[in-house]
């Protein structure tokens, strides 16, 4: 069922291509964007307008947008790698390998960490939507390492609230180009999609509150061993706070990083690994910490950087 959207244009838009203020405000592609302009669903103050005209402050959008495709229902499904590190009656903490998202969607066709649980013969929480049962947090397709899932009801309900009330120690190890100055320090600064409607995210004035705490752990000629610690959770938040101090994760081709060093290091993916996850259990009312090791990939990545 398509969904009639109508509101004036945000002050902040003011000059934008129609196209452009389509794909922000609505989280679309800049393509598709342009074929509901062709398509004439979207007016301007009540007329037809071009994808190039500009947009002006205050202005009446009305905007016809298609019904969103439908998540895929989860099926049992191996995931090779997968591995489970802790699982009791409540959660299951486990370590995701590379290429695998956490729940399947629309636009995905490889596996999933909820399918492969179900393959393993996992219960869930049937709290959420079904598509993203026991999924209380997640981890890019590409990025390796820590996710927990909720087993019951009460788990998904208190790990819901700790991950939005901050109270969850995440930690990651990412690779990044050049070296960080200062050496230490925070990136506060709001994530939104990024303008281009592309897939990306940027630091968006606006944007979702975001905040990013690093430490060097390890220099290298060209590149530094980085810890982070995150305060909050939004998509791609890591990738996008290192573009935005011009130090890339190695391998994230999507935030600008540079070919030839992920080619030299045999990255074929972002270098960054989920390697510690801290909260209290949510029935035991205990503190509780996982770790994972790098896989092999960004291991050898390191390794080789060491003997460079």
């Amino acid at each position: 069922m398509s969904d009639h959207r109508s509101l004036p244009v945000p002050d902040g838009l003011e000059g934008d291509r129609l196209d452009a203020a389509i794909a922000r405000l609505f989280g679309l592609s800049r393509t598709r964007a342009a074929e509901l302009i062709a398509a004439g669903d979207v007016l301007v103050d009540g007329d037809p307008a071009g994808k190039s005209d500009r947009v002006h402050g205050g202005a009446w959008l009305e905007v016809v947008l298609p019904p969103p495709p439908s998540a895929p229902t989860p099926r049992p499904e191996p995931v090779p790698g997968l591995r489970i590190v802790h699982e009791d009656a409540d959660i299951i903490v486990v370590d995701k390998p590379v290429g695998v998202v956490a729940h399947p969607t629309g636009g995905w066709t490889g596996p999933s960490v909820l399918e492969g649980l179900l393959a393993s013969g996992v219960q869930l929480t049937t709290s959420g939507a079904a598509e993203r049962q026991g999924i209380v947090h997640r981890l890019d397709a590409n990025t390796t390492g820590l996710m927990v899932l909720a087993k019951s009801e009460t788990a998904y309900t208190v790990l819901k609230r700790a991950f939005k009330e901050r109270t969850v120690d995440k930690r990651y190890h990412t690779l990044v180009q050049g070296h960080p100055d200062p050496l230490r320090g925070t990136v506060d600064a709001p994530i939104d999609r990024h303008p281009a409607g592309d897939g990306r995210w940027a630091v968006v004035a606006g944007g979702r509150p975001s905040v990013t705490h690093y430490d060097t752990l390890e220099a290298f000629r060209a590149a530094s061993l980085l810890e982070i610690r995150l305060e909050t959770g939004r998509t791609h938040q890591i990738r996008v706070h290192m573009a935005a101090l011009r130090h890339p994760c190695v391998g994230d081709h999507l935030y600008g990083a540079d070919p030839t060093i992920a080619e030299r290091l045999g990255v074929s993916r972002q270098w960054l690994h989920a390697v510690r996850l801290g909260f209290e259990h949510p029935t035991e009312h205990r503190p509780v910490e996982f770790a994972s090791d790098y896989p092999d990939d960004l291991a050898k990545a390191v390794d080789q950087l060491r003997e460079d």
